[in-house]
């Protein structure tokens, strides 16, 4: 059966980007939003029962799809197969587009798959040639920086496939996210025990990698960056000389820095501030540095990511406004939407605006009555076609 191409969604809270309506109706035609208006519908449509209607995520960092392909040490499970798992998954929380944040570069204890990079664009590729993916889906390439290969892999990339966005990285021991060589040692030995001895090798091997590769990587990775017109991301910022290094390679989106010293210089500098959902639900950095609901309170917080969980996406938005009163719902709903959206050059989505695509998700809220009720989607359109 055909789905319609016009069709109308009345009795909604409409999440505009300043303001909610409570009694909302939205016409769509064509794939786009066609009018917006308040109380009575003009006609009937899909009676959505004062639930709210909010514009399509817009996900700029994700590493779900490789719990879907590396779903164990040492396992690798079927391309494809993983590329529909993870895009199911990723429409049924609400994102209607997203940045497939895709490793490029071999991580010193051979765990990474920053090698199997090709192999998941060709699957990715294959799934959008097929007319098979749901959502709308972009490149973000994380790149290593003290890798060997990091280069070499996103060059090759780069010759096949746009690449919209990249992130530099290092999660080199010592450094950024693990600036706390204890912090560090406690996260990577929950996923690989080893001997004192084993660690002391591999923290000497990954910093010599660094001493040689870090600098002259990132240099290199700026510049394809420009060459490719794709969108520049800092990672793990940890202190004031980190932003000034970003301001330096013309970044524009610094995700997750991991101190309140480095979001505020970042803030100042221009550069919008991405933080994961997971840390706003959870009420804190799982790896113990700085909590994005502190950032969201002094005013640095721009942009969520899910991370590591896509549901958290939508949860933490609808979160945000119950902790921090000074956040309403529409800029919460900004931050996962709207931003993100314009801070990747997308000006065609991300809110709910006459003209703009007809990218839109149903979520009820249920357990209103408890401490923190919770956010269930319902339906997703991506351009007015029912994706979930």
């Amino acid at each position: 059966m055909t789905e319609p191409t016009e069709f109308l969604i009345e009795n909604a809270s409409l999440v505009l980007p300043d303001r909610v309506v409570e009694n909302g109706w939205i016409a769509v035609a064509g794939g786009k939003i066609a009018e917006i208006g308040e109380g009575r519908a003009p006609e009937r449509g899909i009676d959505i029962a004062g639930d709210y209607l909010v514009p399509g995520l817009v996900e700029l960092h994700t590493d779900h799809l490789e719990a879907h392909f590396a779903p164990r040490p040492h396992v690798r499970w079927h391309a494809l197969s993983s590329v529909m798992a993870y895009d199911a998954q990723i429409a049924a929380a609400g994102i209607t587009t997203v940045f497939d944040s895709l490793r490029a570069g071999s991580d010193a204890d051979s765990a990474s798959i920053g090698t199997d990079l090709a192999l998941l664009a060709s699957a990715i590729e294959e799934a959008r040639a097929t007319g098979h993916l749901r959502v709308d889906h972009r490149t973000h390439l994380r790149c290593e920086i003290a890798c060997d290969d990091v280069i070499e892999h996103v060059e090759a990339y780069a010759a096949l496939y746009p690449v919209d966005m990249m992130s530099l990285m290092d999660h080199t021991p010592g450094q950024r996210q693990f600036k706390d060589l204890e912090t560090w040692r406690r996260y990577y030995m929950r996923k690989k025990p080893m001997s004192d001895e084993d660690v002391n090798r591999f923290v000497s091997a990954r910093l010599e990698l660094h001493a040689n590769n870090a600098g002259p990587n990132r240099l290199k990775l700026v510049a394809l960056a420009a060459e490719k017109g794709a969108v520049l991301a800092s990672h793990d910022d940890a202190t004031a000389a980190h932003a000034a290094e970003a301001v330096g390679n013309g970044v524009a989106l610094a995700e997750f820095p991991t101190t309140l010293e480095a979001a505020e210089a970042l803030n100042e500098a221009g550069i919008s501030v991405i933080m994961g959902g997971p840390n706003v639900v959870r009420g804190g950095s799982h790896s113990g540095n700085v909590a994005a609901e502190d950032l969201a309170r002094a005013g640095f917080l721009d942009i969520l990511s899910s991370d590591y969980v896509p549901a958290s996406l939508l949860m933490s938005a609808f979160e945000l406004p119950r902790r921090i009163p000074s956040i309403d719902l529409a800029a919460a709903i900004r931050t996962v939407t709207q931003t993100p959206a314009r801070a990747t050059g997308l000006s065609d989505r991300g809110a709910i605006e006459a003209g703009l695509r007809a990218d839109l998700v149903r979520v009820h809220v249920t357990g209103k009555d408890k401490e923190s009720p919770t956010p269930i989607v319902r339906q997703v359109w991506r351009e007015g076609q029912r994706i979930s």
